[in-house]
């Protein structure tokens, strides 16, 4: 066999390993539980998260699922949305630290969630979509650690937490990012608060420019009487100086 065929024999070696080194990466990428969207603005509101949980097994379905929520940095007004065929239950826990809000104190918020009755089968993945009123401002990051467990009884457990700057570990928790808010968020939170003001707002500047608009009037008005008593005196003048 020729050198050149050799070199190409090899390069193809080796681009079929890169690839198939890449596809298994993204298939363990896919494998674990997350949640979507990957980040929301700090203290949001009326939002929904979704835990997308996937299949990993070749000879069994997953059963249940469990997913455990922060109570040091609650969210808040947590609401579940009905899944075909799963059974949701909620679990509430007393917060440590209650949460004050425009509408009164929190002292308890949703800690698990747990979907059972469902089947979720190989090659498959199922979304569970969770509602929440408001997202906590004072944090950077929320890790939603789940338990994802399967017929056969066996338990996959995603509940490791990145360290920052380091690699994926092998078990990952689903996080949500928390991210500044923006300048547009600011101007919305704004003029939603300033709504209820808006129309009597208006109406005094409507009433400005109504006044305005009269002064303007009337002094034109008087301006334009004088320059006819002006008229009228130049007139006299001039006929009284004729010979």
């Amino acid at each position: 066999m020729s050198p050149i065929r050799t070199t190409l024999r090899r390069a193809g070696l080796v681009a079929g390993l890169a690839a198939a080194g890449v596809l298994a990466a993204a298939g363990a990428a896919f494998a674990h539980v997350t949640v979507h969207p990957e980040s929301y603005a700090k203290g949001a509101t009326d939002g929904v998260l979704t835990f997308r949980v996937p299949n990993e097994e070749d000879t069994a379905s997953t059963t249940k699922v469990q997913v455990f929520l922060p109570t040091d940095h609650p969210v808040l007004g947590v609401l579940v949305t009905p899944e075909e065929g799963w059974t949701p239950e909620v679990t509430t826990t007393k917060l440590k630290t209650p949460v004050k809000t425009d509408d009164g104190t929190i002292t308890e918020a949703v800690s698990e969630i747990t979907w059972t009755g469902g089947r979720i089968r190989h090659g498959e993945y199922q979304d569970f979509n969770v509602a929440f009123g408001q997202l906590p401002d004072d944090v950077d990051q929320l890790t939603f650690k789940t338990l994802q467990t399967y017929s056969d009884g066996s338990v996959a457990r995603w509940i490791e937490e990145a360290e920052h700057g380091g690699d994926e570990p092998e078990n990952p928790a689903p996080v949500l990012t928390l991210t500044a808010k923006t300048a547009a968020d600011s101007e919305e939170a704004a003029s939603s608060s300033s709504d209820s003001g808006s129309a009597p707002a208006a109406e005094s500047s409507a009433a400005s420019s109504d006044s305005t608009a009269r002064g303007l009037g009337i002094a034109g008005l008087v301006v334009g009487v004088l320059g006819l008593a002006a008229a009228g005196f130049a007139l006299a003048r001039a006929r009284s100086a004729r010979p």
